[in-house]
């Protein structure tokens, strides 16, 4: 267990689900350091409405997506998710509540590009309407109302129902922007903060200042990539064709054809970009969709499957389970029970 102190909430993991702990540090008001660290002896199928809308800058050091850090709100929507067994888990989290979460909010939206600026500023539109019937002009209001107005703890929507289709097909950009890996930097702070030498009020302190560290070492991972304003318009036209061509995708020479490029320059401009290649990003489009057509549609698991792209059932399954650690169709009954 990192070092702890009287002031610290610690939860450990039930011996009938598995081993570790969760460690909770109250840096102050509005700023939070979590540590988790567990080994579960099954899967669990969880489903809960988060409350108080915190955001998370999450770093992941053992499990599933090792090595790599996540921008990660929080709008307080049930959610419903896998938690794989015999695996360690572990990854430090640094979370922001009002009155500071605005901020480094508005900090992660100001380096995205521009067109995926526009697609966040769309969701903010959706998530605000949901919470008050209505919308306004200014996307600071909204955001700044839909982080500081939770969501009703009993609430039944998820982000699955309340994004139109055209939106929805796009959240997958917004997750590839939204993981980082972890650099040398961010690995030698996070070190620093699971080594630290102090007590009380010195320990708040120094953990706080490497909190914030860990956090601006994010930010800076998202600057723009080095490419050519040319090249990487091409690779940002590749990322909204395939979306709108997931059932019938294009080859990847075709596509690099679409966009006036070739084929390695694609490969290599869009894993600069989004950190996946195109068909990486394109299957990660298809299992958004089948995951939100199980969720919400009535349509059998070989429909699904069809409706993605997929003309065989146990490919599709195959992907399912690795993107999301459980059958289609189990994932859709556990979608039933809960709705």
């Amino acid at each position: 267990m990192l070092h702890s102190d009287k002031s610290d909430r610690i939860m450990v993991c039930p011996s009938h689900l598995g081993q570790g702990y969760f460690q909770q540090i109250e840096l102050n008001e509005d700023l939070t350091l979590e540590i988790f660290d567990y080994t579960l002896s099954r899967d669990i199928v969880i489903e809960a409405a988060s409350v108080g809308n915190p955001l998370k800058f999450e770093f992941q050091l053992s499990g599933a997506d090792a090595g790599y850090s996540r921008f990660s709100p929080n709008f307080g929507l049930k959610q419903l998710w896998i938690e794989r067994s015999r695996h360690r888990e572990m990854r430090a989290a640094i979370v922001f509540k009002p009155p500071i979460l605005m901020t480094y909010f508005q900090k992660f939206m100001s380096h995205l590009p521009p067109h995926i600026y526009c697609l966040a500023e769309r969701v903010i539109k959706f998530l605000y309407q949901y919470q008050n019937g209505y919308t306004i002009s200014s996307t600071a209001e909204m955001l700044d109302r839909v982080l500081h107005n939770a969501i009703a703890p009993n609430a039944y929507q998820t982000f699955e129902q309340i994004l139109i289709d055209d939106v929805y097909s796009q959240i997958p950009v917004l997750d590839c922007v939204a993981r980082n890996p972890i650099t040398p930097a961010m690995k030698q702070v996070i070190e620093q903060i699971l080594s630290c030498p102090y007590q009380g009020a010195n320990r708040r302190a120094y953990l706080e200042q490497k909190a914030l560290k860990l956090v601006t070492l994010y930010l800076e991972t998202m600057l723009q990539p080095h490419l050519d304003k040319f090249d990487l318009s091409s690779i940002y036209q590749a990322e909204t064709i395939l979306p709108n061509q997931s059932t019938n995708p294009p080859t990847i020479e075709m596509l690099a054809r679409q966009i006036g490029t070739n084929r390695s320059k694609l490969n290599q401009g869009f894993h600069q970009v989004y950190g996946v290649t195109p068909y990486g990003y394109l299957r990660r489009c298809r299992m958004r969709q089948a995951r939100r057509l199980l969720l919400i549609s009535d349509l059998s698991v070989e429909e699904v499957a069809l409706t993605v792209g997929y003309r065989s059932r146990s490919r599709f399954a195959t992907a399912f389970r690795q993107d999301f650690g459980i059958n289609p169709k189990a994932f859709q009954i556990q979608a039933w029970q809960c709705a």
